[in-house]
């Protein structure tokens, strides 16, 4: 498979693959829908106000069932910075992480105007979706970050000290690059966490998830992916927490029934390595899409951003069509999740139809300006 100009992909592989886009950017956004009435409360009082097994199902967040968070905006905005670097390689602009942050400066834009800006022209269809403008419990570290036109290096990082989750929440699709190698996937995933995040946990936590959905989109086992994340790990400065979640994590699988003793024991700040930590742990002993997504989101927990990387991981597993019906069937956004997903699987198997030397589909160009 590759992003070059050629097209090798079979018309099978581009099914699959296609399939896992959507599982991953729609399991995700399940994962946050589950945990965002019940973020941030102990289990005491999740189990107080929804019985003893906790969350069973969507709950009321943001004035409606299935409503999303702030962690599926800027996950939406993430792919449709992707979609613009690909767009753009054409003209010999290539930078993915400049594309990237230009993307989440859009999201930016949605946090604090009544609705879209017509007379911008190089916003493309995204940020012309008006249920994107609303805030969602963005994390200060995001708007900080954000704030100005001025883009976080690894040099010269955003928020030096963050070490949250919210750069780890948003980096699964750096991973639905099946066609670059894992280590160039971790890297970039690393420089675009450090627009909001420096804190080195905060950015490997990141270039962590991303190289496991890599694998998964591959085809890899979670356990075969987790192993590939952890040995490009051990070659990078102060990987030491991400690893010892990850580490911990695989091995609580070992350690009896799930259930949030076993959870909580991984972590129940909002922490990136220990988010990362739950929601490994929730994939790898879920039953299924439904069990692993319950597990996530009931413990004392961040549970909307433990939701959201576990249906991620989920997702890009097992594809869209194990995806609980009921809840895509409410989840807020669907359509749009839908749409972006399946241009971005376009753009990364068909992209030299839609622009390049042979051809330009002015459409696309229009929904992925240059500029």
């Amino acid at each position: 498979m590759s992003t070059g100009t050629t097209a090798v992909w079979g018309r099978v592989q581009q099914q699959d693959f296609r399939s896992r886009v959507r599982g991953a950017l729609l399991g995700g956004a399940i994962g946050d829908a589950l945990g965002a009435g019940v973020s941030g409360l102990t289990l005491e009082a999740i189990r107080a106000a929804h019985g003893v097994d906790g969350v069973s199902d969507f709950v009321p967040a943001h004035g409606r069932r299935g409503a999303v968070t702030a962690v599926t905006q800027l996950t939406l905005f993430t792919v449709d910075g992707l979609i613009r670097a690909q767009v753009r390689r054409d003209t010999g602009a290539w930078h993915p992480p400049t594309d990237v942050h230009r993307a989440h400066l859009r999201w930016a834009a949605t946090q604090s105007a009544w609705g879209p800006d017509e007379r911008r022209k190089d916003n493309g269809w995204l940020a012309r979706e008006e249920w994107l403008y609303a805030r969602r419990a963005p994390t200060r570290e995001c708007l900080a970050g954000f704030g100005d036109a001025t883009m976080g290096t690894l040099a010269v990082p955003k928020n030096p000290a963050a070490r949250d989750s919210a750069a780890l929440t948003r980096s699964a699709p750096f991973g639905l690059l099946v066609g670059w190698e894992p280590q160039l996937v971790l890297q970039l995933a690393v420089e675009c966490a450090a627009h909001t995040h420096g804190h080195a946990t905060a950015q490997l936590a990141a270039g962590a998830l991303a190289v496991m959905v890599h694998g998964l989109a591959r085809g890899e086992t979670l356990d075969g992916a987790v192993q590939h994340a952890l040995a490009l790990l051990a070659e990078r400065a102060g990987s030491e927490q991400v690893t010892e979640g990850l580490r911990q994590a695989l091995g609580s699988v070992r350690q009896g029934i799930p259930g949030p003793a076993l959870i909580e024991a991984l972590g129940d700040t909002d922490s990136a390595e220990e988010v990362l930590a739950v929601a490994l742990y929730c994939a790898l002993v879920g039953e299924d899409v439904r069990h692993g997504l319950r597990l996530a989101v009931n413990h004392s927990g961040p549970s909307a951003a433990t939701g959201a990387v576990c249906g991620a991981l989920l997702g890009a597993l097992h594809g869209e069509t194990a995806l609980p019906p009921a809840w895509l069937a409410e989840l807020e956004g669907r359509s749009t999740l839908l749409e972006l997903s399946d241009d971005f699987a376009m753009e990364m198997t068909q992209g030299p139809a839609l622009h390049g030397p042979a051809a330009v589909a002015p459409g696309w160009l229009a929904r992925y300006p240059r500029d």
